[in-house]
């Protein structure tokens, strides 16, 4: 609304450059410049070299320590006389690594690096992206591109709102007579719906493989997978051991059968069939799809666990007691990397597999209890499914 009172106006104008003056004292203040005011002082982080070697910057003149966590390492950072901290990797192969920063002892992410995974305690963990040659499944490519839709539901069997995240195929249409075959793809502890499509990359692997007439065209579905509400609150208790697993495992199969599943059937051309769909996560998410797929066998044709936390499990015999073994059970895939700090429990589950004669599709790469690994075990799976 304009102001037409000159007496107003000049109110105004005087109330401007007092609200002004005081933001300008209180960020010259907050970031203890005396000389000058400075709401952001800019670096270049990350930098990389020729060599593939990552400097990774962070402005911080007052701090007394900043360390870089990466590789679930911390490295002490180096202080210039400009109050800019840094640490230069060693030479980094093509890929996208998670890092934040240690500012005495508060976890932050790069200031200088948009590329960020949202966390679901709140603020985010940095990507660093070393390219690489288009052969490399998560490298963008001229081809054809998938969308992603965002889906906003009331859980009512979890009790909050929620999204989740559709992958369409390119050249979709709710007009066709097409139907797809569907994957639901669940995250880790710690993540959020998001985690597959950010640093995991799962469009642009599947864009790939689908211009390389390598997999099938199908939907991916990305649900928010924790039962709780406020997932916030209740990571600690998962990390902790005091929930209850095996029944948040089975409400997050009720609201993905009978919330989500059927909003994807509906509006998305989603096939029905049983063989139509698979289920598949990474470590949280891992344990989850097997246990759901073991639990109800009749509802997915196939399921996969990379790197599954089957620490959350206690004794397969107990965790899988109600497995009917007279159904055809789906297909099953377990993968994991022999530097992850989980490859006893994934074993110990392989091994209860094969005493009770359930035949299942393993695999060991290199790697820790990361998303270079995931990415990898992800181009690996599309391929087989829905054949």
């Amino acid at each position: 609304m304009l102001c037409k009172n000159p007496a107003s106006r000049a109110n105004h104008k005087m109330m401007f450059k007092l609200v002004l003056a005081t933001c300008l004292i209180v960020t010259a203040t907050s970031y203890g410049q005396s000389e000058k005011p400075r709401v952001f002082k800019a670096v270049r982080s990350p930098e990389i070299a020729a060599d593939h070697r990552a400097t990774l910057r962070i402005f911080a003149p007052n701090a007394k320590k900043v360390e870089l966590v990466m590789f679930s390492e911390r490295k002490e950072m180096t202080k210039d006389d400009k109050g800019v901290w840094s640490f230069t990797t060693a030479v980094l192969e093509p890929d996208i690594y998670d890092y934040s920063f240690l500012v005495d002892g508060l976890q932050l992410g790069d200031p200088g690096n948009p590329m960020m995974k949202p966390t679901v305690t709140g603020g985010a963990e940095s990507l660093l992206y070393i390219p690489g040659p288009k052969t490399l499944s998560w490298e963008e490519n001229p081809v054809p591109h998938g969308i992603l839709h965002r889906v906003r539901f009331d859980s009512k069997i979890i009790g909050e709102p929620r999204d989740f995240i559709v992958y369409t195929p390119p050249g979709f249409s709710t007009q066709a007579k097409t139907t797809y075959p569907t994957l639901y793809l669940l995250h880790g502890v710690m993540e959020t719906e998001t985690s597959w499509t950010n640093p995991g990359r799962a469009n642009v692997i599947l864009d790939n493989l689908l211009a390389q007439k390598k997999a099938k065209p199908m939907l991916i579905v990305m649900p928010l997978g924790y039962a709780c509400v406020n997932p916030a609150d209740g990571v600690g208790d998962i990390l902790s051991g005091r929930t209850n697993n095996k029944k948040d495992f089975e409400t997050l199969f009720q609201s993905i059968t009978q919330e989500i599943q059927p909003v994807v059937e509906k509006n998305f051309r989603a096939s029905s069939k049983r063989p139509d769909r698979a289920i598949a996560g990474l470590s949280m998410g891992g344990a989850q799809a097997l246990h759901i797929g073991l639990a109800h066998p009749d509802h997915y044709g196939d399921v996969a666990s990379f790197s599954g936390g089957f620490i959350m499990y206690g004794s397969a015999d107990a965790w899988f007691k109600d497995v009917d073994l007279k159904k055809p059970l789906p297909r099953l895939t377990i993968t994991c990397g022999t530097e992850d700090f989980l490859i006893g429990s994934n074993r110990f589950v392989k091994t209860w597999l094969k005493g009770k004669q359930i035949p299942f599709t393993e695999k060991e790469t290199p790697g820790a209890h990361t998303w270079p690994v995931w990415r990898r075990n992800l181009t690996d799976y599309l391929p087989t499914l829905f054949r």
